[in-house]
């Protein structure tokens, strides 16, 4: 006799577990406590199996009917419904294991061992949590470009293209990871190339102008608050090296006897070493601040704690104090005052302004070149250049 919803929602606990028949092998399992669970007899090579379908009610009378036929399918072509269930657990736990989220995560941990720097798997992490629950969760063999596109697209109609452009790149890392690990066949991120909103060049706002740069730096020198702060303003110009790299500076790193700062490739934008000459000036600032910091790891730490530097908008933020806007100077721009100043004086070969601004030289023999030849130069243009900025805050303008 076939079972009803009646009789299955009926079927009442008794003091040992009983079986309620249905049909083609089909029965519900009531246990002493009240549960009541869905099973299947079958055979398969003359041997008799039992599949565990679900409990009742998470599976009603009509949803376990439908599984007991998928079953009797499977055993109609020799396979086991079993093994077949057990392989689907399996293949869900390697989906899960190979899903985008996890990729990503072991992608940042390896880029991490390599040695990159802190800020970049910082913004690794970032650009990852842009990303949808759903979509991360996907297998990374699976996602097809229309999907990643959608998660791009979602960006872009916020007018957040420089971000869609940061998840494409980022995506495509994920995806070549996978490919090289086995884990995927593809990059659907390469085939999105031009399918994206290209953002609008942004140029760090900076003072070329000899006298306004002059006054800055004036402004500067009056400028009161945390000494860190105050001292790291003074320090900027002198070395225009970008703000990350000057915030983090370490008092390992600073060499008085020898006047250099050398920074680590792990520091360094192009993973490269790099030494900066420090001119008189420079020296006068650090040796000042060595008589308040001199005793921890940075040069300028955090207003909170020494055991971290300043924070990145420490400098940006204090020019704002000072009035300057967004649309007139920036921390970064201090790089571009000092190459277009620099650069028009016409007293130092373009290559050596370059390396001083530790930027990339196309050509491995020519980076190792103007490592060593340029030195004496980038030197002397150190002190120039102090000698210059003291002139500009002082009125002057040659």
């Amino acid at each position: 006799m076939v079972l009803t919803d009646t009789a299955v929602r009926n079927a009442k606990p008794k003091a040992k577990a009983y079986k309620v028949s249905d049909s083609l092998g089909l029965y519900l399992l009531v246990n002493p406590k009240g549960s009541k669970l869905w099973r299947l007899k079958y055979r398969i090579n003359g041997v008799e199996r039992k599949l565990a379908i679900g409990p009742y009610p998470q599976f009603t009378l009509a949803e376990a009917r439908a599984a007991r036929d998928a079953a009797r399918k499977q055993v109609a072509h020799a396979i086991d419904p079993n093994y077949a269930k057990r392989q689907a657990r399996i293949e869900a736990s390697l989906r899960a294991e190979n899903s985008f989220a996890k990729v990503a995560g072991e992608l940042i941990e390896k880029r991490q061992t390599e040695g990159v720097s802190p800020r970049t798997l910082e913004k690794y992490q970032w650009v990852l949590k842009l990303f949808s629950a759903e979509f991360v969760r996907r297998p990374v063999a699976e996602i097809n470009p229309a999907e990643l596109l959608h998660e791009l697209k979602h960006q872009e109609r916020r007018g957040k293209f420089e971000t869609a452009k940061r998840m494409r790149s980022f995506a495509s890392r994920v995806f070549r990871y996978a490919a090289a690990t086995a884990r995927a066949e593809r990059d659907p991120a390469q085939m999105l190339l031009g399918a994206l909103i290209q953002p609008k060049a942004k140029h760090f706002a900076a003072i070329t102008e000899p006298t306004e740069f002059g006054a800055l730096l004036r402004a500067i020198e009056d400028y009161s608050g945390d000494p860190a702060v105050m001292h790291a303003l003074k320090l900027t110009p002198h070395v225009f090296q970008r703000p990350g790299e000057l915030r983090q500076m370490e008092w390992a790193e600073v060499n008085f006897n020898k006047a250099v700062w050398t920074l680590p490739p792990a520091k360094m934008k192009m993973r490269q070493p790099h030494a900066v000459p420090l001119s008189r000036q420079a020296l006068a600032i650090l040796k000042t601040m060595h008589g308040l910091t001199g005793n921890g790891k940075y040069v300028f730490p955090s207003v909170r704690t020494r055991a971290r530097p300043m924070s990145e908008n420490t400098v940006t933020a204090a020019l704002r104090r000072m009035g300057y806007t967004k649309d007139q100077m920036t921390a970064h721009g201090f790089r571009t005052s000092a190459s277009s100043l620099l650069n028009e004086s016409g007293k130092w070969n373009p290559d050596a302004i370059e390396r001083a601004l530790a930027h990339m030289v196309s050509g491995e023999i020519r980076r190792i070149y103007n490592q060593s030849a340029y030195w004496a130069e980038r030197v002397a243009m150190a002190q120039w250049w102090s000698d210059y900025l003291d002139e500009l805050r002082e009125g002057g303008n040659r």
